[in-house]
């Protein structure tokens, strides 16, 4: 019994990193309307912005946090006016092949930049397990899952809060209607795709942490993991796509207590292909209509 319940935490700790990277990608989907393929690399860049954040700056969690979202945020500024600000009234498919060449562009980049073999990223945080009996938590997944429960708030008070998160929304719900208010969509739609981005990219520093390792090569796997939980989220739903992300790490963890590590992806896309057969929106109904 004690097994299963240390998988279930590691399931919980793990659904929570994938519950962020969807986050980000709803919020990305929401402004722009679009799925995106460069999410993948988001992630990856923000764990490499993170890796040499640390290296300068010493193991502080609050560094790595700020380098990896800064770095991505940037990074999503540049993926704006490249494949979205010019083509909003184009066919959708034009900016989503943008997307993929950025993709490749931005995956090969930093091969070349941060080399393509695994680099190690250790005693971020001190070895501690706290618990009882053989049935506990550690100190890294504790500050997780504390992280991410801290952004998602910061998030909910950003979108309902504040000027600019009353306008994101309003774009995302209808950006036509939001331009005749006098909201400048590209402005807040580009705000929203670097937030996006930049939560990916702190999702990213948590893999790397939790992994104690990262490689130039990660973001494809990332990518598809935050583009699952997103789905099962019903795509823009954000508190949706946090609970598919949450989902989807508890069952790839049960999944591979009765067999092995080598089919975690097995079971989580065989359960997404279940929900959606099921219940082709996900978890929840998309609201708002988008033009």
């Amino acid at each position: 019994m004690a097994y299963y319940i240390s998988q279930l935490i590691n399931g919980i700790c793990q659904g929570s990193i994938y519950a962020l990277m969807a986050i980000g990608f709803s919020v990305v989907m929401g402004v722009v309307g679009l799925v995106t393929f460069t999410h993948g690399e988001v992630i990856m860049l923000g764990a490499f912005a993170s890796y040499y954040a640390f290296a300068m700056f010493g193991n502080h969690l609050l560094v790595g946090i700020l380098a990896s979202f800064g770095a991505s945020f940037l990074i999503g500024v540049v993926i704006y006016k490249v494949c979205y600000e010019r083509f909003f009234d184009a066919p959708h498919h034009i900016s989503l092949l943008c997307t993929i060449g950025m993709s490749m562009l931005l995956k090969n980049l930093a091969q070349i930049l941060f080399g393509p073999n695994f680099k190690p990223l250790l005693e971020v945080l001190p070895n501690r397990f706290y618990g009882v009996g053989s049935v506990g938590i550690s100190l890294v997944q504790l500050t997780v899952i504390a992280t991410v429960i801290s952004l998602s708030l910061l998030l909910f008070l950003f979108f309902n809060r504040t000027r600019w998160g009353v306008q994101l929304r309003a774009v995302c719900q209808d950006r036509k209607a939001a331009s005749l208010m006098g909201i400048n969509v590209k402005l807040t739609s580009m705000l929203g795709n670097c937030i996006g981005c930049g939560l990916g990219g702190v999702a990213g520093m948590l893999l790397a942490i939790y992994y104690q390792t990262l490689i130039a090569t990660m973001g494809g796997p990332a990518g598809m993991k935050a583009f699952s939980a997103s789905v099962l989220g019903g795509m823009t739903n954000v508190p949706s796509a946090a609970l598919g992300g949450v989902v989807l790490g508890v069952v790839e963890n049960l999944g591979i207590t009765f067999t092995n590590a080598s089919f975690r992806d097995v079971f989580a896309f065989l359960f997404l292909l279940g929900v959606l057969i099921l219940r082709p929106e996900g978890f929840a109904r998309k609201l708002g209509n988008r033009s």
